[in-house]
């Protein structure tokens, strides 16, 4: 059967959620000259600096994975149920196959605002991500790097989720008995960080690309 997948060109895939609230016109016109008209507004016209952001838990709350298994058995899997987690605040530039990340305990302003700091000292000149309230405190604003929201509603347009994706495939499915999967995540990450094409290859999409690349393009023009 691998072989017959193999021909037809098939691969199992988890789908991507689409929040039915989200609004398709509104994603096409912000990969199709929004994005570009948000970082024209504040001065950025090179890959560098760019990242996209995005936070998620990383708890002992267990998810079971898909396996390839015969027909008619049935497939157990222990999880965990433990309320313990922090968060993982991750930037990623796709275009140039950078990551960047820091641990907080919640999401709240003053600790976005650390992490944000941490970012900037590292080369962030603009962060793009959702509209969570944590993004938008003041704390958050005040240290001075360009922070641009992407459409509400819309994950699938932003490049860390892919990478999120990526991280739940290699550590979940496992018991660790405490937040040890912290240091299992942070081992992929630097397994990624090392391998800057492999990230490119996954979040260095088209769009984002002619994104930046138009407005390089308008510079040279100008000169």
């Amino acid at each position: 059967m691998r072989w017959v997948f193999d021909r037809l060109e098939l691969k199992k895939k988890v789908p991507r959620r689409i929040v039915p609230q989200a609004s398709a016109a509104e994603q096409e016109a912000w990969k199709k000259g929004g994005l570009a008209a948000e970082l024209k507004a504040v001065g950025l016209t090179e890959p560098f600096g760019l990242f996209w952001g995005d936070e998620i838990r990383v708890e002992l709350i267990g998810q079971v994975r898909r396996v390839w298994a015969p027909r008619g058995v049935k497939i157990r899997q222990p999880v965990e149920m433990e309320y313990e987690w922090e968060y993982l605040n991750l930037a990623i530039n796709g275009l140039e196959g950078t990551l960047l990340w820091e641990w907080t305990p919640d999401m709240k302003a003053n600790s976005i605002a650390g992490v944000v700091e941490r970012l900037q000292e590292n080369g962030a000149q603009a962060i793009v991500w959702d509209r969570a309230p944590g993004h938008r405190g003041q704390q958050v604003k005040d240290v001075g790097v360009a922070l641009i929201e992407q459409p509400p509603y819309s994950p699938e347009l932003n490049p860390a989720e892919r990478m999120f994706e990526e991280l739940g495939r290699a550590v979940e499915g496992k018991v660790y008995g405490d937040i040890e999967k912290k240091k299992t995540v942070e081992q992929e990450l630097q397994r990624f960080a090392a391998d800057p094409k492999r990230v490119k290859s996954l979040a260095g999409w088209s769009w984002t690309q002619e994104s930046v690349r138009s407005l390089s393009t308008e510079k040279m023009a100008l000169h």
